[in-house]
This record gives C-alpha cells, sequence and structure tokens, in this order.
C-alpha cells in the first residue's frame, strides 16, 4: 500500500474516504500557515468576491436547494426543520450581505490587546493570532456554510466544513461561491474546504483530529450532535447545549411591550436557537397580563402547554408536563409558568434552562439590574426579544454560533472570539540571573 501522508488530495479521493479526510486535513493545515500572515487587504477581498458569487449564482444556490427540500419533505421533515433548512432570495442576499459586513470589520490579527513594560527594561505585548484550523459540524443551516468560511477566513483561520447530509447539495453550492472569492484574491482555496461526503464516519475523524490537523471543534445543530461532539472530540470544542430560552415578565412589566416581546421572541422564527420556548409570568401580574399574552401567542399560531393557573386563565391551553419545562422545540409551542417574583424567575431559568439566552421585561431598573447580574447565561436581555441571540445583530457580521461555555469563547462566536494570542517580548540584551 502506499504511503497515504505523500498523496495529493485527488489521489486521495480515488483512493479511500478516509484518506480523503486525512488529505483534507494536511491541505487545510498547509493553507492555514500561510493565512496566519495574509495581508487584510487579500482576505478582504476574497471576502467580497465571495459576496459577488453568492449574488451571482442565486439561481444555482436556489435549484440545488430545492433538491435538498425535495428529498427532506419526503422523509416528512416538520415546518420548522424545512424553515431552517430553506435558502429564498432574500436569505441568499443576507448571506452575501453578511459577508461583506465581516469584510468591513477590523482585522483582530496582530492586534495589540495589551502591553507593558517591566523593571528590567523587558517591553511585553499580548498579540491577537489565529487559532489555525478549526472544524465546524452543522445540521440543516446550509447559509452556516457562508458564515463559517467566511468568519475563520477573516480570523486568518482554514475551515474544515461538515454540513448536515440534508443541506448536501446546498452546503456544496454555496462552498463553490467561497472558492470562487478565494481564487479571485489568490489565496489557497485549501483554506475553506468542505466535506465531500454524507458519511457519518468522517465526522468521526474530524473529531479525532484528522492527525493533528484540526486545532479547534465548533458545533453547530441538536442535542444528539453537540452530545456526540463533546463525548468523542479529542480537540478543544466551542459548543452551546440546547436553546431552551426565556421571556419573564416582571411585575413592572407594560403589558403591551410584554405581549410585543413574547410573540416575536417566539413565533419570528421558531427554529432558530434563540427562540423562546418558555414564559414565565409574575404572580402580580397575572390577573392582568397572563391571559392577554396567552390569547397573543395563540393568535399568532403558537401551542401553548401551561401550569394549572395558566390552563384555568385560557381556553385551549394543554398541560405542562415535568419535560416541558427543559424542552427546545423548535417548532410554535411554548410553555407557561406563573411564578412568584424574581427570586422564583430566576432560580427556574437556573434549573431548567441551558445557559443560552434569557430575558425580562419590566420598567423597574433594580429588577433588571438583579436579572441581568444573577441569571448565567451567555445573552441575558431587558426589554428585548431573545431572537437577537445573532452575531448579526451583535454587529459581528455574522456568527458560527452561540457558545454557553465558560472558557475561551461564550455568546456569539464572531471573528474576535476565533482567535488565540501569543506573547510578544522585546528586550535590549537581558539576561535573567
Amino acid at each position: 500500500m502506499r504511503n497515504t501522508s505523500a498523496m495529493s488530495l485527488a489521489e486521495a479521493r480515488a483512493h479511500d474516504p478516509a484518506a480523503e479526510m486525512l488529505a483534507i486535513g494536511r491541505a487545510a493545515r498547509t493553507a492555514a500557515r500561510g493565512l496566519a500572515n495574509a495581508p487584510t487587504a487579500a482576505k478582504d477581498a476574497a471576502l467580497r468576491g465571495m459576496a459577488h458569487s453568492l449574488r451571482a449564482n442565486e439561481g444555482a444556490l436556489l435549484a440545488e436547494n430545492a433538491l435538498d427540500l425535495a428529498d427532506t419533505r419526503r422523509e416528512g421533515a416538520n415546518a420548522a426543520f424545512l424553515d431552517r433548512l430553506t435558502l429564498t432570495a432574500r436569505r441568499v442576499e443576507q448571506m452575501a450581505a453578511g459577508i461583506e459586513e465581516i469584510a468591513a470589520l477590523a482585522d483582530p490579527i496582530g492586534t495589540v490587546i495589551a502591553e507593558w513594560d517591566r523593571p528590567n527594561g523587558l517591553h511585553i505585548e499580548r498579540v491577537r493570532t489565529p487559532l489555525g484550523v478549526v472544524g465546524i459540524i452543522y445540521e440543516s443551516r446550509p447559509n452556516v456554510t457562508a458564515d463559517a468560511g467566511a468568519l475563520c477566513l477573516k480570523a486568518g483561520n482554514a475551515a474544515i466544513l461538515r454540513g448536515g447530509s440534508d443541506s448536501h447539495r446546498s452546503s456544496r453550492a454555496i462552498h463553490r461561491c467561497l472558492a470562487d472569492g478565494l481564487s479571485e484574491a489568490g489565496l489557497p482555496v485549501e483554506a475553506i474546504q468542505i466535506v465531500p461526503t454524507r458519511d457519518r464516519a468522517a465526522v468521526g475523524q474530524m473529531l479525532g483530529g484528522l492527525d493533528g490537523a484540526i486545532d479547534v471543534i465548533v458545533p453547530r445543530g441538536g442535542k444528539s450532535l453537540v452530545g456526540r461532539v463533546q463525548a468523542e472530540a479529542r480537540v478543544p470544542v466551542f459548543a452551546h447545549l440546547e436553546g431552551v430560552c426565556h421571556v419573564y415578565v416582571h411585575a413592572g412589566a407594560a403589558l403591551d411591550m410584554a405581549k410585543k416581546i413574547a410573540v416575536n421572541a417566539k413565533m419570528r422564527r421558531v427554529g432558530v436557537c434563540g427562540a423562546a420556548e418558555t414564559l414565565l409570568v409574575d404572580r402580580d401580574v397575572a390577573d392582568t397580563h397572563l391571559a392577554p399574552l396567552v390569547e397573543a401567542l395563540q393568535a399568532a399560531g403558537c401551542s401553548v402547554r401551561g401550569d394549572e393557573l395558566t390552563r384555568s386563565a385560557v381556553a385551549g391551553v394543554t398541560p405542562a408536563s415535568e419535560a416541558d419545562w427543559s424542552t427546545e422545540y423548535l417548532d410554535a409551542i411554548i410553555a407557561v409558568k406563573v411564578v412568584d417574583g424574581l427570586d422564583a424567575a430566576i432560580g427556574h431559568i437556573e434549573r431548567y434552562g441551558t445557559h443560552h439566552t434569557d430575558a425580562i421585561v419590566t420598567a423597574d431598573r433594580a429588577a433588571a439590574a438583579r436579572f441581568l447580574a444573577e441569571v448565567d447565561s451567555a445573552i441575558v436581555l431587558h426589554n428585548a426579544s431573545t431572537q437577537f441571540a445573532d452575531g448579526g445583530e451583535f454587529g459581528m457580521g455574522a456568527e458560527i454560533g452561540i457558545a454557553t461555555g465558560r472558557f475561551h469563547a461564550r455568546g456569539p462566536v464572531g471573528v474576535e472570539q476565533l482567535t488565540s494570542f501569543k506573547y510578544r517580548v522585546k528586550g535590549a540584551g537581558q539576561v535573567r540571573p
């Protein structure tokens, strides 16, 4: 048998899938070394070229996506899943515009984060550097292909993308547009690669690090995917758990604002990780707020599962089980519960939440300050919809995902979160005594 370490990517593809994955890893590692010091102008030119190619190939993207959708409908997917998979002309434009926003961001690489002088005359700088090679494993959303590839490039990283089998055609079509931008800017097309097979064995290889090629894994998908990644990964992981997000309507909430926020948080797009899954209503305003809030959700097409008080207040509410308080529906379903004040709301979120995104609606600034300080979630909001849990809405251009851990990155994972740092120490002949 030939030594696969000497194979080209084309030879590996003809040989076997496992060898191909190793070749992809080696090509990404080589590209990452080149990108680490690539000029900002070249990276930004590549990004603008990607955006142009997405717009120019809109018809081809939508045609490939239609094939993915047809297959997925035949498999009986629900409406929320189909929405996550669907590309439209508007969503293609959003992808392109998001990449242009990333191009407009300041280049983080080489930025001096901090600097100081020591008594011995040494000058020390902490400087941003790329992570290296980022592996992204995601499900259903083809737009992640564009977001992840563009963010990694801006941060000087190579990317290996493994999209879901349901979005395989769409993701590959988007990837071709990214490759166009890289080629036009004179950057290596291997800087952003997509796993060419639907075989799940490729995921296992990525989690193993591809023989040292991958520096970090970012999973973006459901509980089973994230659980597998966290259990099997042999490289660091930026992960989020389920998005069991809450809206708490405090006693100081204006009803009109509470209705607007609750309906938007749940129903704007029910399949995104920032969609509200539980509505908590303060007992002090249950008489005035509970029924109008639930009826507004029902009128918007949302099915409501509630505690005893909620069921007695509004017709058509089904009983909530213990499991409902910790369920990420990703559908037009919400659990509603009446709680005994701020402490009870914070306690409920701590017990059942996933440290993703939680909001309070209130005019009481002291209550809001306590909620923002004490709720241990990656994103906490006051008088705003949980659907703002998005890197684009944070001014990051896009995001790879929402990290709910506490190490390195938390919240939207954008350009800065895809960097590390090193120390540059400048002396004048000093030696240590």
